[in-house]
């Protein structure tokens, strides 16, 4: 392999290892960019909520019935308003007599009734790593996202919200669940952590550090009937029934915050994204120009060297014939011997390298005479008459 081709091996090696700062201020933009598009999204949904009535059940039909099409937040889904309420079943409004609680689901560990019912069992595994604890540690990144470490079923039924406080049922709105992926305020009901009993073989499962099953966590979680609630979302009358879903710009959708409560979340959401979109676009630009002057200034370093290089190539080849053949021991290049003393380094004065070895010293960092150790600045040929 000659000189010129490891040289370029050594540069392509070492600007694939300075790509790492571009590598990273290009990730630190990717994530800028994310928080200015979340912060876009955030602001339309402020600006939306504080345009939004907040009203309650009874009143909301008078909203609807009004003409003003062009009003804030209308559309022909319908028109974005926060409603408070109460969770009632259907067979409120509906007066069933066939079933006591038609429509109603039941939990099974607790008894409690609610319109949604979400049970969640969780597998807790030992945290102990073993003797051989790295193993684990690798297995875990291979197959930690493989393996299935929490199971959760979710069950709804239709359900509508009346007036807070209020017995009489003949104002209510109809809650649409459908395509919905908010979450919901659920309360917990049942909490139950119970052991798992171990295996034979779990010591050496413990002693080589493989994880394995301690504890089977079950939870239960339910929208209970009477919890006061805010909807907020698209509101329209369906066949003269309101009816109000969700809407996929706004990150609310049944909440136990306030109107108010809403506009300070999504205000402080807003200007920490922003800022830090600001501070991290700032940051990417900065690694990435030093980036940038880095690898220019790398690629001027390699291409003087290079220079240098084929200058001394070119001066070897020349005088090849002269320096190299029959040469007395005590003329001999200290550094290589076999060439030629040629090369008289200033200030120290002394000829002991030949005219290749003398430039290969020069272009060192802290170049010095390898007979003195005294720091030089030049060095000047030496020509026999």
């Amino acid at each position: 392999m000659s000189s010129q081709e490891q040289a370029l091996i050594s540069l392509l090696s070492q600007l694939a290892l300075s790509f790492d700062g571009a590598v990273f201020g290009l990730g630190v933009a990717y994530v800028a960019f994310r928080s200015i598009r979340k912060f876009t999204v955030t602001s339309a949904a402020l600006q939306k909520i504080s345009h939004a009535p907040s009203i309650s059940v009874s009143d909301l039909r008078s909203l609807l019935t009004e003409t003003d099409s062009d009003a804030d937040g209308y559309s022909d889904d319908g028109k974005i308003v926060i409603v408070r309420g109460t969770v009632d079943a259907n067979s409120a409004v509906y007066g069933s007599w066939t079933n006591l609680w038609p429509g109603v689901l039941v939990s099974r560990e607790s008894g409690d009734k609610g319109v949604v019912l979400q049970r969640t069992q969780t597998c807790i595994y030992n945290e102990w790593k073993g003797l051989f604890g790295w193993t684990s540690d690798v297995r875990a990144i291979l197959t930690r996202s493989w393996r299935q470490q929490e199971s959760t079923s979710l069950r709804k039924v239709p359900f509508v919200l009346i007036d807070v406080g209020r017995q009489s049922n003949t104002e209510y709105v109809v809650v649409s669940m459908d395509g919905s992926t908010h979450p919901l305020p659920l309360t917990t009901i049942y909490h139950k952590l119970e052991p798992i009993n171990s295996p034979p073989y779990t010591f050496l499962q413990a002693l080589f550090g493989h994880e394995y099953p301690i504890g089977l966590l079950d939870e239960e979680k339910i929208l209970p009937l009477g919890k006061d609630i805010n909807a907020v979302g698209l509101c329209s009358l369906r066949n003269g029934i309101a009816e109000i879903k969700s809407c996929n710009d706004l990150p609310y959708f049944l909440s136990d915050l306030s109107k108010d409560q809403m506009i300070v979340d999504l205000s402080f959401k807003a200007k920490l994204l922003f800022w830090s979109g600001i501070v991290l676009g700032t940051m990417s630009v900065g690694i990435i120009g030093y980036a940038i002057v880095r690898n220019w200034n790398k690629w001027k370093q390699w291409k003087q060297h290079r220079e240098i290089q084929q200058q001394r190539q070119t001066i070897i080849e020349a005088d090849s014939d002269d320096d190299v053949g029959d040469v007395p021991d005590g003329q001999l290049c200290v550094i290589c011997l076999m060439r030629r003393r040629r090369s008289v380094f200033i200030p120290c004065g002394h000829l002991v390298c030949c005219q290749g070895c003398a430039m290969s010293v020069e272009s060192e960092v802290a170049p010095k005479c390898p007979v003195c150790r005294q720091e030089i600045r030049d060095s000047v040929r030496i020509f026999e008459s």
